[in-house]
């Protein structure tokens, strides 16, 4: 049995009853009707209450993930990097030549408004901002994806869609079409579309959210977030689709390539939910909740203070750390060739300050959590319990990654004026 088909086999065991009342419900409901009852009903609690966690923390003025508390200046500088501007802008004024004036006023935002940290991962639309792709027509929507493909690699494009795919799967599975398709997100647009001046745009919705802010020649992709309950398609048109496994494999065998003193230094908690880990109700600082799990850095955690844990990877061996360059090759998938190699260049200057860290069992069949964080960047992964799924215990076929930059850098506000920051 290959691997695919092994995934398949697993997590098909925890299809959820279609016949209870959450879903019966939800089968009849559309993006803003499931939203209305999720607040009516403030169910499921867990993710209500995080909720309100989010409305607090987006009212903060944005500062950057930090390790300390204080930004590091002078990391990130303009350059460039090569990007087909001319192609992106291209894109983007199709898409605009095809709105009405209200999609339009719906679309467009100043380039240093609020909405660009707006974004959240799961499937409750919880601040409908932009445009929604499936309420529009499908040439409109075809277009805004055309943007997505001028501006990302091949690559990156390839797996946005599939978590598009993905997303659209579910929806099948647990038969609610309405509220997860392969159209069920929204995309915002910053500014003017220029080859000169700087501008962006926001895709966010369940299990994908990508952030680009664009200056000249220079792109930057970053928060991204991107996940899947499964991470796979094992039938209909779109069967084969696979993602965020490669990086998770990365991952394991780094830590399994380490020797027996840095795997423990590594390994800072061997249970998933350790007792360990802050855990007192105040889902601003608590180091595990039922949404996030062990990731740090999702949603609306543009500020949070996050320490180096684990090992220095300046204690790796060559190849090691070139492990830990395979990692950030799959995490930066989405940015174009040239400027990811020179985003993987920055990276590596820093691996005297960069740390990796490990929660959970490193056996081929464990669930696990890892990050890699330096001054320039976090990489988070994170296998989940189920959601949609009925595995109560996180299994290796929904996983959520995370992209961040810290110190200030997240939403190009590293290379921004002090006009355009946020």
């Amino acid at each position: 049995m290959s691997t695919f088909e092994k995934s398949s086999a697993k997590f098909r065991q925890h299809l959820p009853d279609l016949n209870t009342p959450r879903f019966q419900n939800a089968k009849d409901q559309d993006a803003y009707s499931y939203a209305a009852t999720f607040q009516e009903t403030k169910n499921p609690p867990w993710l209500y209450n995080l909720t309100k966690a989010w409305e607090q923390l987006y009212e903060e003025p944005y500062k950057g993930l930090t390790t300390d508390g204080n930004i590091i200046p002078g990391l990130f500088h303009q350059q460039d990097e090569g990007i087909p501007i001319d192609l992106i802008v291209n894109a983007t004024n199709k898409v605009t030549n095809m709105l009405s004036p209200e999609q339009l006023k719906q679309l467009t935002y100043p380039l240093n408004a609020k909405e660009w940290r707006a974004w959240s991962n799961p499937e409750f639309l919880l601040r409908p901002s932009g445009l929604r792709l499936d309420e529009l027509s499908e040439d409109v929507a075809t277009a805004i994806l055309g943007v997505i493909e001028a501006t990302l690699s091949p690559e990156g494009y390839t797996k946005a869609l599939s978590a598009m795919r993905i997303n659209h799967f579910l929806g099948e599975l647990v038969n609610m079409p309405r509220i997860m398709n392969k159209y069920s997100y929204n995309f915002l647009l910053f500014g003017t579309p220029s080859t000169t001046e700087p501008w962006g745009w926001l895709l966010y919705g369940h299990h994908l959210c990508l952030s680009v802010f664009l200056k000249s020649r220079q792109i930057i992709v970053s928060p991204t977030f991107i996940g899947a309950e499964p991470n796979i398609i094992d039938e209909g048109e779109f069967s084969g689709t696979e993602i965020c496994r490669v990086e998770g494999m990365l991952g394991l065998q780094l830590m399994q390539d380490l020797p027996e003193g840095l795997k423990q230094k590594a390994q800072i908690f061997k249970l998933l939910r350790d007792p360990g880990m802050l855990q007192t109700g105040d889902l601003k600082i608590d180091r595990w909740n039922r949404d996030d799990q062990r990731c740090l850095c999702s949603a609306f955690r543009d500020n949070r203070v996050v320490p180096y844990e684990g090992v220095c990877v300046s204690e790796f061996t060559n190849g090691q750390q070139g492990l830990v360059l395979d990692i950030a090759e799959q995490f930066l998938i989405y940015l174009p060739e040239r400027a990811r190699a020179l985003r993987k260049e920055q990276i590596r200057k820093y691996f005297h300050e960069t740390f990796f860290c490990w929660i959970g069992g490193y056996g081929n069949d464990d669930a696990y959590y890892f990050r890699i964080q330096s001054p320039v960047v976090v990489f988070e992964f994170d296998h989940h319990s189920g959601v949609f799924l009925t595995n109560e215990e996180p299994k290796k076929f929904h996983i959520h990654t995370v992209v961040r930059t810290p110190n200030g850098g997240d939403y190009g506000c590293g290379i921004r004026t002090a006009e355009e920051i946020l």
